[in-house]
């Protein structure tokens, strides 16, 4: 189908072209993205379909907003010619900034119907304007629309659109462009809880586990056998902690105490399957070859982290953190525990509540991190351990020969 030139854009009731072309974009969204798991990718068919379709768009975005510990949204960005969106997430603090406050995407969170922007009108005074507007002044765009997306239960996200054309966008082109929001906004619905969905699991339950569950894993009882190395730790002397100082201060305190902790686990391979009040359980899978090493490089991550912290802490006035680490590796299963209703996904087994009691151990012999022999075997870290010797752990039947990191 030939495009239309600038000079000759019929309306509708001089052509049937522009409901045509419209007709076959919402199809495409409707029938042909449902295998489509992706919504940058969505937008990039979108942009390039309504070129096709003679909508001159040079330049389209979506802003969601998230369900995430991290981040407040992400901005997926799309313009000629790139065959992939740009994806930039925003943090919490972002609504506060006069920026976020000046922009178009706050007035239409705050209930506008529409925002359009004529960039080629002359501009009289740059700071009372958005900055955004002067970045797309300097990409060469002479029109910005702002539309809302609305999802169910008020959640309200933003869809861009931006042209080069001269004189901005027609009137058949924004007709064009609303009408496919009842459709886009239902679309994009759908990809979006379905990541909110992933990211709420990957926040709760870890990213292993989060995808057995979302790939089926949701019966009680479901779940595999693994082997893996155990690491679990907890928090010194909590109990007397909470009970002196403020709320808020303790939930500052717990949270610095576990990101000290927790930052070195994830970033060396391992998960974290639960946060027991101001204690963790993590594993590290022994089907990867260096487990073993990189439990032992987070223990050492994480120490020197907890070192920095309470030197902080120090400087504040604030009590020193100590805490025990239990180390041991063996056979789990990896699974759904719990009641009819409430389940957990966690690990169980012998090779666990081994763990557990060499994390208790630590109170008595003075030593922040205990481990299994067969840990330090497995891990080939002799020269960096002391052994303590053979201890009887409640509910273990076999003596433990146990061993103590180094310190320093």
């Amino acid at each position: 189908m030939t495009m239309m030139t600038d000079e000759a854009i019929p309306t509708e009731a001089e052509d049937g072209v522009w409901p045509a072309r419209r007709r076959k974009v919402l199809d495409w969204l409707v029938n042909d993205t449902r295998q489509q798991r992706f919504v940058d990718n969505i937008l990039i068919g979108m942009c390039e379909r309504l070129v096709d379709a003679g909508v001159p768009v040079a330049r389209a975005s979506f802003h969601f907003q998230a369900n995430h510990p991290q981040w407040r949204g992400a901005r997926l960005l799309w313009r000629t010619g790139m065959d992939e969106a740009d994806v930039d997430f925003y943090g919490y603090e972002v609504e506060k900034t006069q920026a976020f406050l000046m922009s178009p995407l706050k007035v239409i969170h705050d209930g506008a119907d529409e925002l359009r922007k004529n960039l080629e009108e002359p501009v009289i005074d740059p700071g009372s304007e958005s900055s955004l507007y002067a970045e797309l002044r300097a990409e060469g765009l002479t029109e910005y629309v702002a539309l809302p997306l609305d999802h169910t239960l008020d959640k309200r996200h933003v869809v861009t659109f931006s042209t080069a054309r001269k004189g901005g966008f027609a009137e058949p082109h924004i007709s064009f462009l609303r009408d496919l929001l009842p459709v886009l906004a239902l679309i994009t619905e759908i990809r979006v809880k379905n990541i909110l969905a992933r990211t709420l699991l990957r926040t709760y339950v870890g990213p292993h586990a989060s995808e057995a569950i979302l790939a089926g894993a949701t019966t009680r009882g479901s779940g595999a056998t693994m082997n893996a190395a155990i690491m679990i730790c907890d928090l010194r002397d909590f109990t007397t902690l909470s009970s002196l100082w403020p709320r808020d201060y303790v939930i500052d305190l717990l949270n610095g105490y576990f990101d000290a902790i927790s930052g070195p686990i994830e970033e060396h391979g391992g998960e974290i399957l639960k946060f027991m009040g101001d204690g963790l359980l993590a594993v590290f899978p022994l089907s990867v070859p260096t487990a073993c090493g990189d439990l032992l490089s987070a223990i050492k991550a994480g120490r020197a982290a907890m070192a920095a912290l309470n030197e902080k802490s120090a400087e504040k006035g604030h009590p020193h953190l100590g805490y025990g680490v239990g180390v041991h590796l063996g056979e789990v299963m990896y699974g759904n525990i719990g009641s009819q209703k409430r389940l957990d996904f966690t690990v169980i087994g012998p090779a666990v509540n081994l763990a557990s009691r060499l994390e208790t151990l630590t109170k008595e012999v003075k030593r922040p991190v205990l481990m299994s022999k067969a840990f330090v075997e497995k891990a080939g870290c002799a020269s960096e351990v002391d052994g303590l010797g053979v201890f009887t752990l409640k509910g273990i039947e076999t003596p433990v020969d146990v061993f103590a990191l180094k310190i320093g």
